[in-house]
């Protein structure tokens, strides 16, 4: 049941503090995030952590070496893992490029033989953050975008899904109660309605709304659910570095008088939500014995943390799309 509270002075609802995660709630569950390096595949990879369960975190990102990410960033596969760990969970990195069916199969195989199947598959995958450029670029015509950057977005944001789901689906079906998550950037109500940034983009975050309801439609008979998810204003590595903060001190780059050259966030930024938030949505859902109430919807963490009570990692239920 979602607690009473008072609005705080950055616009969210402020919960009582008294809101803690339940430890238990998946423990003995195996769950896959792919995509799980950084952003909300670590936010979620730590809830789902934070629940109990056991987690294959999967992303090019790897300690090991070998790979090359999208991004030029420190993050590894490796500290998602024990992060999970830290919050109560278990944590398993497993290097993996989600554009290579070979690799998935072979990630299929070894979770196969390590846990006989999956419980919660999360799909996170993404990694064309740069690709879509800075705010300047967004806009613009399709004939004045970059072709190649333009398909690889689609290649990183639709097919490393499709290629996941192919590969990782007959484990989610081993057993009743499976739950895919398709994670996105806005609900498919309100995609319908905005044109999100250019033609490559809204294709890609259109179409991973739509699979999420094609999914749903094909596990339903096995007692499967599928949604997609998105958060909002995702506090990512990569955001709070483009504002100069960490998340220990994101609100100061509410501050016009914070100095130093560094650009001010605009006070839609007071409505931010740490990584954790949506992850906490995605362990509510997969805890949940009515979780096929969801199957084929299309949510936000907000809508999530309003239907389960959950909060923030400050107490608050921030909600950007309002």
């Amino acid at each position: 049941m979602r607690k009473t509270g008072r609005r705080c002075c950055f616009g969210a609802i402020l919960i009582p503090m008294d809101w803690i995660p339940d430890g238990q709630a998946l423990r003995g569950r195996v769950a896959v995030v792919a995509g799980a390096t950084r952003g909300a595949g670590r936010g979620i990879a730590a809830a789902l952590g934070e629940a109990g369960a056991t987690v294959v975190c999967t992303g090019r990102s790897s300690a090991s070496g070998g790979k090359t990410s999208d991004y030029d960033r420190p993050e590894t596969i490796e500290e998602t893992a024990a992060l999970v760990d830290e919050l109560g969970g278990t944590g398993v990195a497993i290097q993996v490029d989600h554009l290579d069916a070979g690799e998935v199969r072979e990630l299929a195989h070894r979770i196969r033989g390590d846990y006989g199947g999956i419980d919660i598959l999360v799909n996170d995958i993404w990694g064309a953050e740069v690709l879509k450029g800075p705010p300047p670029t967004w806009n613009r015509p399709i004939w004045e975008h970059d072709l190649d950057d333009g398909l690889r977005i689609l290649r990183l944001g639709i097919d490393t899904h499709l290629i996941t789901s192919h590969c990782l689906h007959p484990l989610l079906i081993e057993r009743p109660g499976g739950l895919l998550v398709e994670v996105t950037d806005g609900t498919r109500a309100y995609n319908d309605e905005n044109f999100r940034l250019s033609v490559f983009y809204d294709l890609a975050k259109a179409a991973v709304n739509r699979l999420a309801f094609a999914h749903g439609h094909e596990l339903r008979q096995y007692g499967a659910t599928a949604v997609a998810v998105t958060p909002g204003w995702l506090r990512s590595e990569m955001m709070l570095d483009n504002w100069g903060v960490e998340e220990a001190n994101w609100r100061s780059a509410l501050d016009h008088d914070r100095g130093r050259g560094l650009p001010t966030a605009p006070s839609s930024f007071a409505d931010s939500e740490s990584p954790r938030f949506v992850g906490r949505g995605i362990a509510a859902i997969a805890a949940d014995d009515g979780r096929a109430r969801w199957n084929q919807g299309s949510v936000t963490s907000a809508d999530l943390a309003r239907a389960y009570g959950f909060t923030d990692i400050d107490g608050r239920q921030p909600d950007g799309w309002t």
